[in-house]
């Protein structure tokens, strides 16, 4: 099974990126330098949203994490 598929079965939905989300990485302080680890946190504080993660680096944002 493709895997847009299996993550749809698994109640999981696509989130395009914003302008909002954009704009917010630009106040995100320099703790991650990787721009799609930045996009993701962005997205996670824009939205309220938990991000679930095993890296580290994500912890000194002040988001709410799943560790794995």
């Amino acid at each position: 099974m493709p895997f847009e598929r299996v993550a749809e079965v698994d109640g999981f939905e696509k989130l395009p990126i914003t302008f909002a989300h954009a704009a917010a990485v630009a106040t995100l302080p320099e703790h991650h330098r990787d721009p799609f680890d930045r996009m993701l946190v962005a997205q996670a504080r824009t939205e309220g949203l938990t991000l679930v993660t095993q890296d580290r680096a994500m912890e000194p944002y002040n988001i709410r994490i799943l560790w794995t």
